[in-house]
This record gives structure tokens, sequence and C-alpha cells, in this order.
């Protein structure tokens, strides 16, 4: 799973979820919220992103931010299924150091 939180316009997750533009579009207009997640301690709907091929992708919008999930493979989806509590790590103290860290996944460099 890769997560990915920006401001809007700047395209980083519409890239990794395979959009051409920098924005999901809309998606928000045609449907009610398909998954949430829990985001600045709020729940934060997530709709799902048609067409992305490999991969299942969630997007939805938390304090002004493009929140985007992209899960390889497609199935793994299935993961929003269960509650889900996203934390700002700008906000962690010595919590941090004991954060588990392994190699880059080849999908940074697609």
């Amino acid at each position: 799973m890769l997560l990915i939180a920006e401001e809007m316009g700047i395209g980083l997750g519409a890239r990794f979820a395979g959009l051409a533009g920098p924005d999901p579009g809309p998606i928000f207009e045609d449907t009610a919220a398909h998954a949430k997640v829990y985001a600045a301690g709020r729940p934060t709907p997530m709709w799902s992103v048609p067409d992305t091929g490999d991969r299942a992708v969630f997007v939805g919008e938390a304090r002004g931010m493009w929140l985007w999930l992209v899960l390889w493979p497609a199935l793994a989806g299935t993961l929003l299924y269960e509650d889900m509590v996203l934390t700002d790590l700008r906000d962690a103290g010595s919590e941090i150091a004991h954060l588990p860290v392994g190699s880059l996944s080849s999908r940074f460099f697609a």
C-alpha cells in the first residue's frame, strides 16, 4: 500500500493511480463513498477510482489535501473493509525512531 497526501493540483497521487490529469476528476459526484479511513482524527470518506488496471486506488480529501491510497494487487483494496487509522508522522515524537523501515519498492521507480 502506498499512501500519498498532497495539495490539490500536484498530481503525484494521480500518477501512481494511472490517471492522466493531476486530480481524480468527477468521481465524487457519481456515487457515495466506497470506504472510510480515520485521518486527522476524523472519519474521511474514500472513493474507489475506476479503471486503474492492476491496482486498487481510493481517493478522498482531508484538511484540504488529497489523500490517495494505492494498493497492489487490485484485490488488496479489500483491506479498506477494516477500520484504518492514519497518523500524521509530523506530529510524532520519539515514536518515530521505532518505525520499521525497509528497502524502497520498485514501484517508486516505474
